[in-house]
């Protein structure tokens, strides 16, 4: 499987030096019942997570179709540097934040 990294500007403009082993990043769009879900998820967990709304961001929707077979399927999470994780569960990413 190949890497593919997220578009610099599709975290919500920050700078590669802020994206640290814990830094979650959940694409999303809205109306999506699974984000929805996830975000939820997460809260809960209290995992805290930067959202990016693939519809306004056409470098982040790319970057989803790159990673997902070329489908905008979201939600679709990248933690730090680890491979992006197409519609994963609460217990991947918290794998991912400590491993």
């Amino acid at each position: 499987m190949r890497e593919v990294r997220p578009p610099g500007g599709a975290m919500n403009d920050v700078k590669a030096s802020d994206v640290t082993a814990n830094t979650v990043t959940m694409y999303w769009r809205p109306g999506c019942t699974f984000c929805i879900k996830l975000r939820t998820q997460l809260r809960l967990a209290r995992i805290p997570y930067r959202k990016v709304n693939i519809w306004r961001d056409p470098e982040a929707a790319a970057f989803v179709r790159s990673v997902a077979d070329g489908n905008e399927t979201v939600p679709t999470v990248v933690v730090g540097d680890h491979p992006a994780m197409v519609n994963p569960s609460v217990r991947r990413i918290r794998a991912a934040l400590h491993g």
